[in-house]
């Protein structure tokens, strides 16, 4: 690594961990959301609370990138990987309101394996997160994160061709597809942080 005589500000690794630990506690209240109806609300309410909280991070990254002369990664890997982090919590919490929104009855299996699977991927997230400072185990949890979006996508595509062969309310399957939309974009917006922590990794290993 070169010598330098001005300081590189490594906070920016701190703050994406912060940001990656409550998103996945979010994806843990997210499978609370759909296990447990009677405590969806105490859920929902978790998820909105750790949501606005990785907002004040996101915006601490932004700001401090603002004023930051030498950075420890790319100036736009930084700025992309805090944007991609906020999105997935976003999606989290969107999928929780409109749970609470539509008040939903009973969850299908589907939606259950869903929410597991994005709770994987998002832990797989942040323990890659966790090692980007020192670049060691990213590439690992990439690959895992990656794997589990596929799963998420065979389960995605048979619980909805299920829906559409056994749902016969027309407003009960509006909701659940649209659950069901929400919860594979926030897979995939897993995916894009697994990107993000590649190129990273390929570029400054």
């Amino acid at each position: 690594m070169p010598f330098s005589l001005l300081p590189r500000d490594e906070e920016f690794f701190e703050l994406f961990v912060e940001v990656a630990h409550r998103s996945h506690e979010a994806a843990g209240h997210l499978v609370g959301v759909f296990a447990e109806p009677d405590r969806a609300a105490y859920h929902a309410e978790q998820i909105e609370r750790l949501e606005h909280e990785c907002d004040q991070f996101t915006h601490e990254v932004v700001n401090r990138l603002d004023r930051t002369f030498i950075t420890p990664i790319d100036r736009e890997d930084i700025y992309r990987l805090a944007s991609d982090l906020d999105d997935v919590i976003d999606v989290i919490d969107g999928v929780a309101r409109r749970a609470q929104i539509f008040r939903v009855g009973p969850a299908p299996d589907g939606v259950k394996q869903l929410t597991g699977v994005i709770e994987r991927a998002v832990g797989s997230l942040t323990r890659g997160v966790e090692q980007l400072k020192r670049r060691d185990g990213v590439m690992e949890a990439c690959i895992e994160a990656k794997r589990l979006e596929e799963e998420a996508d065979a389960i995605y595509h048979t619980a909805l061709g299920r829906l559409f062969d056994t749902e016969q309310n027309a407003r009960e399957l509006i909701k659940w597809k649209e659950i069901y939309d929400n919860l594979e974009r926030c897979v995939d917006q897993a995916e894009d942080v697994a990107n993000v922590l590649e190129s990273i990794t390929i570029k400054h290993g």
